[in-house]
């Protein structure tokens, strides 16, 4: 990928669905799936898309089940924390279009296949940046570092 990089922090909060889940998760994604749907429409319109790189994630990923959390107080079900496996969503910038990869467990917990570490996802980034990220590597304190730490592999299955 060649061209500008735009680096955009934006952080919608309340995506913490412990409880209410039904309500709460639906008025989340009505802020966010209308403004992405047409970030992604203007910059393809205007013939960017192919060369910026739009990420969009989370810390982490939710469990599929309902958590019976705050039972006592009646609250509807939400949904627990999952370290183990989450989505995130790449577009533009190199990657395929329509494209899903890896699959958690039948119980939607653990990446069992195409999983992705977090050093993988930053090592692929930098690459759709066109930089590669073992070049990145310094020595300080008699140790390696880089920004992927000294791991990653670029994940080139979602490459288009």
């Amino acid at each position: 990928m060649t061209g500008i990089l735009i680096s955009v922090r934006k952080t919608n909060k309340g995506w913490d669905h412990h409880g209410s889940i039904d309500k709460a998760l639906t008025e989340k994604c009505r802020e966010v799936d209308q403004p992405i749907a047409g970030l992604l429409t203007d910059l393809k319109r205007q013939g960017l898309l192919d060369d910026t790189l739009v990420v969009w994630t989370g810390e982490f990923g939710r469990t599929p089940m309902g958590q019976r959390q705050g039972a006592a107080k009646n609250k509807p079900p939400g949904r627990g924390h999952n370290p183990l496996g989450w989505s995130l969503l790449l577009a533009g910038g190199g990657v395929k279009r329509g494209f899903v990869y890896g699959v958690t467990d039948e119980f939607g917990y653990p990446s069992v296949q195409g999983r992705v570490h977090i050093h993988d996802l930053h090592a692929t980034i930098l690459h759709l940046l066109g930089l590669d990220h073992q070049r990145l590597t310094y020595r300080f304190g008699g140790r390696n570092y880089r920004l992927t730490d000294v791991y990653g592999h670029v994940a080139r299955e979602i490459i288009a």
